[in-house]
């Protein structure tokens, strides 16, 4: 393996070794820097990964969302480093990323939101556009994820799904964003805030009310807790109080047969053979995704 430049910065310099011992190309080998995208835990702090703590104890520059935040876990991951923090947040994001993507050209920056990814759900989008467009290299950290970890989790189909951030707060903005993604057959993961859940997922409950979900929360942490049904089934305890973090994951929609016909014409069939017609009609609805009731009533139709 080539041996490691004393050019290269510290995160470099472990990457580098780990690239080399197996082979590998050095990354890269100039006075460039980078800024560099940390994952931090989402609550067990034993899930800080071995580069982010390298990162924390050797990068002069740490964008944070939040830098008490930063300072705190510094402090609980036993390091002893007096990095110079810098907020990054929602409100000054914008204003706040040219700085930081000039001095990335100088020394590395390192980036941290309160818990998980930065860029999803999170401030960071705008500091990579902007490091992207300035020809700036932005590298990532990978750890812990709020949204794998609750997909996981869930029992719900992993192999396609799609995340669309936090719910909207306001009743007609969510109630709209539910019934444009009702027939969406990916998986759906959400995140809510605890205040806001149970009216969540009666919201849910009209606009999906035979869909499974999972209600995740305080995941990793000592009272992590999976509750799973049909929204229908968790609005009581939804209503009971429910604290910590929470991630919502809503099972994909079945494909709808084109012809809404055929789909009656299986509703009759059964019927035919013996089952009531209600229960011909939700075993219908399960295989095709048409409504329960609207398969009903057109069977009752003469």
């Amino acid at each position: 393996a080539m041996p490691v430049g004393d050019r290269l910065s510290p995160i470099e310099r472990t990457w580098s070794a780990d690239r080399t011992a197996g082979g590998l190309p050095q990354p890269r080998d100039t006075l460039d820097r980078v800024i560099i995208l940390g994952a931090t835990p989402i609550g067990n702090l034993g899930d800080a990964s071995g580069r982010l703590r390298e990162a924390l104890t050797t990068v002069p520059v740490i964008a944070a969302e939040d830098t008490r935040t930063a300072r705190q876990l510094i402090r609980a991951l036993g390091l002893e480093a007096q990095p110079q923090l810098v907020a990054l947040h929602e409100h000054n994001e914008e204003a706040a990323s040219p700085a930081l993507v000039e001095r990335a050209r100088a020394e590395d920056v390192l980036v941290l939101t309160d818990a998980g990814m930065p860029t999803v759900s999170d401030p960071g989008f705008r500091l990579v556009q902007a490091a992207v467009a300035a020809g700036v290299a932005v590298t990532c950290l990978p750890g812990p994820s709020a949204v794998l970890t609750a997909l996981a989790l869930s029992g719900l189909p992993t192999d396609r799904f799609a995340f669309d951030g936090f719910l909207p707060r306001k009743a007609g903005e969510r109630d709209r964003m539910l019934a444009s993604v009702a027939r969406e057959e990916r998986t759906l993961v959400l995140f809510e805030a605890p205040h806001r859940l149970a009216d969540s997922i009666e919201a849910i409950a009209r606009a999906m009310p035979d869909r499974r979900i999972a209600v995740c929360r305080e995941l990793t942490k000592r009272f992590e807790e999976v509750r799973r049904g049909t929204a229908a089934e968790l609005v009581d305890w939804a209503k009971a109080g429910v604290k910590g973090e929470i991630v919502i994951v809503i099972d994909g929609a079945v494909p709808v047969l084109a012809d809404l016909d055929a789909a009656v014409e299986q509703v009759l069939r059964l019927k035919a053979g013996g089952m009531r017609l209600k229960e011909a009609a939700a075993e219908v609805a399960e295989a095709t995704g048409h409504p329960r009731n609207a398969l009903y009533q057109a069977a009752l139709a003469p």
